[in-house]
């Protein structure tokens, strides 16, 4: 991160109303309370952190010493227009670092930009923030390449959600452009006469090993992010073979028997949208696993 983004308890500069600066000090000054309270607090501390933090704290206080219930909401208002502020302009900050200075052709849509803000500007989160911020950076540079709803689908998403989808992306291959995007699940030989009782006909990869249990592909088709239903390749020739990119790196499969198939989960358009925010990672142990556990019907190079 640059040393010219803002920092947590930096003030938002350009505010001029003197209760705003008052609202900000003491915002402030809770912050350095939850700084230097317990590291592990109990759930009643974290209740009443986030009731300072978001002003809803009143009726903890005695009564003679609550404000008045207008003057609570505007500054519960004013409060959550500073955290907005404050969050887009780091988004912002962040997003101008994955902008080149080269001149493109098209121009992002106004109503995209606006509909991002509305989307993002409740982002704390400082992992969540730099994927928004990507985002935005991947829609200026090449405008389309984000969809509205995909803007949706993101928003809806926990830190948890998006470490899952970086999981999948991780064990995923796809073709060149990147518009292909699947997690191989398994392999098999279409079944016929001669090889209907080898028990070796049929390959499965246990995924779970790799970190993606089936609960968790559940819980990406849940976010429309992958295909619950498992797909197939077509049924390859002897010898054929089929090109993929795995996380930057060309890798082949060849098929040793006729009709030999793959199986896999496939991305979803938005997921595979938002695939594009992960850096390639590549699991070397997945890898591995797969070239031997796919080898009875593929040879697997790369």
């Amino acid at each position: 991160m640059a040393s010219n983004s803002i920092k947590e308890d930096t003030v938002i500069e350009h505010s001029v109303e003197q209760d705003t600066h008052t609202i900000v000090e003491q915002e402030q000054a809770q912050n350095v309370e939850k700084n230097n309270s317990s590291a592990n607090p109990s759930s009643q501390q974290q209740l009443l952190g986030f009731a300072k933090k978001f002003s809803l704290d009143a009726a903890f206080l005695p009564e003679n010493k609550q404000a008045p219930l207008e003057d609570r909401a505007y500054r519960r208002k004013k409060l959550d227009e500073l955290r907005q502020q404050k969050n887009m302009e780091e988004i912002m900050l962040r997003a101008a670092q994955y902008c080149s200075d080269g001149t493109i052709t098209d121009r992002a849509d106004q109503d995209w930009f606006s509909h991002f803000v509305r989307l993002a500007e409740g982002i704390s989160n400082k992992t969540m923030q730099n994927l928004w911020a990507k985002i935005l950076a991947g829609e200026i540079s090449h405008p389309g390449s984000y969809s509205l709803k995909t803007l949706q689908i993101f928003r809806s998403m926990s830190i948890t959600e998006a470490k899952l989808l970086a999981k999948a992306c991780s064990l995923a291959v796809s073709d060149g452009r990147k518009k292909n995007i699947r997690v191989i699940s398994g392999a098999y030989q279409i079944p016929k006469l001669f090889n209907f009782f080898n028990r070796q006909r049929q390959q499965r990869l246990d995924l779970s090993l790799a970190g993606l249990n089936y609960a968790d592909i559940l819980t990406l088709a849940d976010n429309h992010l992958l295909f619950e239903q498992e797909a197939e390749s077509h049924a390859l020739a002897k010898g054929e073979k089929i090109q993929f990119n795995y996380n930057g790196k060309p890798l082949s499969f060849v098929a040793k028997k006729a009709d030999a198939i793959l199986t896999f989960y496939k991305f979803t358009p938005i997921g595979t949208e938002l695939a594009h925010l992960v850096n390639d990672n590549m699991d070397d142990n997945y890898l591995t696993t797969m070239k031997t556990q796919l080898a009875e019907n593929f040879i697997i190079e790369g």
